[in-house]
């Protein structure tokens, strides 16, 4: 069991380091503006599916009955489609500081949605952990001078605001209510079918972007990009998060939000484009020992 919760850590803190990159990616990507939303979303799932339809061939085939399949579409829709197309297209309205701040309420969220589809009880040191990381969050967000010099004063408006905070409501809910689907099937098995269904979904109104889009004009380090999103923030960390789903409760997978900005100020201060400070320092310590808490609650333990 201690094994199982060590692997689950591991798979949650990779998919949202992956996650935290992203961000930034996402946004150097919309500001080129030859790649659109649409385009980018489809590519993403079109290639996603691909990958783990070829991967699973070399599995063990599972059968999943047409009750679960119908269950996986709506997983699908709810984890895959809706967050990804609306933080997407969220990003290009929006700074990444407000992404970083809008995703510092998935767990808050998910702790509602875990009491409500699988009875996770909301304990003292749950709220306490999640006061404590949020806390910290806010303060290494704020101070950070990558954050405020370089997205601060970007334009944003209302849809995009709205775009990411429903981004994080919807993955929020994917967490918190299809965890019991996820452990009866292997990973890749299940996988594999949401990227189908999200495949699905997106071809109506992400094909004709892609096929417009010019591609001999886009720079190396946007497709260099685009490549990240596909192969690490796309099939890597959608393969790491059902992993984490398996073996850690919801709360505490999305308590890993808190990697996203946590990384974007490291990368920032390494880059040497952020200095490191006492209260960026303090605010770090709030975040692990704010996640560190979660893990010790009654919950966690079920």
């Amino acid at each position: 069991m201690k094994e199982n919760k060590i692997v689950g850590h591991l798979a949650a803190a990779g998919a949202y380091t992956i996650f935290g990159l992203n961000i930034v990616f996402c946004k150097d990507i919309a500001n080129y503006q030859l790649l659109t939303p649409n385009a980018l979303f489809g590519i993403r799932m079109i290639a996603a599916a691909a990958l783990f339809w070829v991967v699973s061939l070399f599995f063990k085939k599972e059968k999943v009955p047409l009750k679960d399949i119908g269950l996986i579409f709506l997983a699908a829709t709810i984890g895959l489609v809706v967050p990804q197309y609306t933080f997407l297209v969220g990003i290009t309205m929006a700074s990444s500081i407000e992404a970083s701040i809008l995703s510092s309420f998935a767990p808050i969220f998910t702790m509602i949605f875990a009491a409500i589809f699988l009875k996770e009880p909301i304990t003292g040191k749950k709220v306490l952990g999640i006061i404590l990381s949020f806390t910290g969050i806010m303060v290494l967000i704020l101070t950070s001078i990558a954050f405020n010099s370089k997205n601060g004063s970007e334009g944003s408006n209302a849809m995009g605001i709205f775009l990411l905070l429903l981004n994080a409501l919807s993955f929020a809910l994917y967490l918190g209510a299809f965890r019991n689907l996820i452990k009866r099937y292997h990973v890749i098995t299940y996988m594999k079918w949401m990227f189908l269904f999200a495949m699905l979904i997106s071809l109506p109104f992400s094909l004709d972007s892609i096929v417009n889009t010019p591609w001999a004009e886009i720079d190396t380090h946007i497709l260099l990009e685009v490549g990240y999103l596909v192969v690490f923030a796309t099939v890597i960390a959608y393969l790491l998060i059902p992993i984490g789903q398996q073996n850690l409760r919801p709360t505490l997978i999305s308590m890993y939000t808190y990697l996203q900005p946590t990384i974007a100020v490291i990368v920032s201060i390494v880059g040497g484009i952020d200095v490191m400070t006492w209260q960026k320092a303090v605010a770090i310590v709030l975040v692990i020992s704010g996640v560190a808490i979660v893990n010790q609650s009654r919950a966690a333990k079920h």
